[in-house]
């Protein structure tokens, strides 16, 4: 969970800054500063080149050019020349951001993922305690949850569905080499922007405005023109009481979490039904937002996930399909499993074999290996009666994969197999001809089998990605 630990506000902001990258940071990290070229993150870039100095871990600036403003290319030029007189490395990337309900929200994913593309220690963000304020009341104004109005915390890991680090001292020894998808580090988060302002005139630091930042009908700049000096009037230590009521609802998060952690397993790809059943329905949603968040998903509105409990509880578990964005929770075997909808469209699918060691399908995201054998696996001379090619189950196959058994339906086959429905149609048949040679997971056709010394090649498929199911 978030740290609770107060950093000394009577210190220089230099002093505080350097405490935290001090609990964290290590001589010879790597750790990039997201740039933007606003006054935070200059005065952050400031900080953390006179800390590298002392601290000796390596400097490196990332400037996201979103091509939403049209100052955008100017800014980038301007990130450019700070980092050129600083002797800064920087990179500049340019993202597409989908126009989604949220603006601010597609850009910040568009953010992300080329953060997580950085081969680095840690990424530096330069959120604020004004920042961490605003977020609050954002999500409180959406109908959030515990965990959509918990802190943003000093030190977060990962990219999707985060998995926060305890804060406390000398905890953070766990060491990331340089590797893609690093820890986000928010060094000012106990920062005001009144402080940070104080520090950039005092350095003579040179920045640039962006001015939607004063558009009040983005929902972020009405609370911060509009609302929050009128709390201030009221509350002037709001800052500080709303990062706590912060951290109390991280913590309250964390503990649901631990709680769903006890009820189902999240690193599985599947969840047993009966374990969701025998849950009181609140907890049961608290299961399927823990199981959701642990692969990514988005996470539903409160009453689509009302649904998918009730459906749940209900339904067949044969018949359970959950529609959810881009996936599908689908019920087999006493299991829910996460369906991407993409894997489940129609494909067309005819690739020939010309005696390749190994045949990309990139349709199926896979490689077709045949490796060289004598007296296992497929008969060469048998492959050679017909063309051979790679295709999809489309109905009315037949095949015998034991001499003393009969001839068998391939729907049977894969009944008896407990591979789910949504991917029969896309397991990859071997055929000679017309005639079916070899099936993932069920053998190879009895009269294609090699005689004993006899040229052959032993077939397996290798993914290229893991898939979001696996067989039950």
């Amino acid at each position: 969970m978030a740290s609770t630990r107060k950093l000394p506000a009577g210190k220089p902001l230099f002093e505080r800054v350097a405490a935290v990258l001090g609990r964290h940071v290590r001589r010879g990290d790597r750790l990039v500063a997201g740039l933007s070229g606003g006054i935070d993150s200059v005065v952050m870039l400031d900080l953390l080149l006179r800390a590298s100095k002392k601290m000796r871990f390596e400097l490196a600036a990332l400037h996201v050019n979103h091509q939403i403003n049209p100052a955008a290319a100017k800014w980038a030029r301007f990130c450019r020349a700070v980092c050129r007189e600083l002797a800064v490395p920087l990179t500049v990337v340019k993202v597409q951001v989908r126009r989604e309900a949220s603006l601010e929200g597609a850009a910040r994913k568009a953010r992300y993922a080329a953060f997580a593309q950085l081969p680095a220690d840690f990424v530096a963000l330069a959120h604020n305690i004004d920042d961490q304020a605003e977020t609050l009341l954002l999500q409180l104004f959406r109908g959030a949850g515990v965990k959509g109005v918990s802190a943003m915390p000093v030190l977060r890991v990962g990219d999707r569905g985060f998995k926060l680090r305890d804060e406390s001292e000398g905890s953070s020894k766990l060491k990331q080499s340089p590797s893609l998808n690093p820890v986000v580090l928010r060094p000012l988060l106990d920062v005001s922007r009144a402080e940070i302002e104080v520090y950039a005139a005092s350095r003579q630091l040179k920045w640039v405005d962006d001015d939607s930042n004063a558009d009040t009908v983005f929902d972020r700049n009405f609370v911060r023109h509009r609302l929050l000096p009128v709390i201030a009037e009221r509350y002037p230590a709001y800052r500080k009481t709303l990062a706590r009521a912060s951290r109390n609802f991280a913590e309250a998060a964390d503990l649901l979490d631990e709680l769903a952690h006890i009820d189902v397993d999240s690193a599985s790809p599947r969840l047993k039904i009966a374990a969701v059943r025998a849950l009181s329905p609140a907890r049961a949603k608290n299961a399927l937002r823990f199981f959701l968040a642990g692969h990514g998903v988005t996470m539903p509105n409160e009453a689509r996930l009302t649904e998918c409990v009730r459906q749940v509880q209900v339904a067949r578990a044969t018949r359970l399909v959950i529609d959810h964005g881009e996936v599908q929770l689908r019920g087999f075997n006493g299991e829910l499993q996460l369906v991407s909808k993409a894997a489940q469209t129609e494909l067309n699918l005819c690739c020939p074999w010309r005696g390749e060691a190994r045949l990309q399908v990139t349709e199926l995201c896979a490689t077709l290996v045949m490796q060289k054998s004598l007296g296992a696996g497929i008969s060469l001379e048998k492959l050679r009666s017909a063309p051979v090619t790679v295709r999809l189950r489309q109905g009315g196959v037949y095949m015998r994969v034991d001499a003393r058994r009969p001839r068998r339906s391939l729907k049977n086959l894969l009944q008896e197999a407990r591979l789910p429905p949504w991917l029969r149609n896309r397991l990859p048949l071997l055929f000679c001809g017309e005639s079916i040679v070899y099936v993932p997971g069920i053998g190879i056709d009895e009269s294609f089998i090699a005689k004993s010394g006899e040229p052959a090649v032993e077939p397996h498929w290798e993914p290229h990605s893991k898939p979001l199911t696996k067989r039950a």
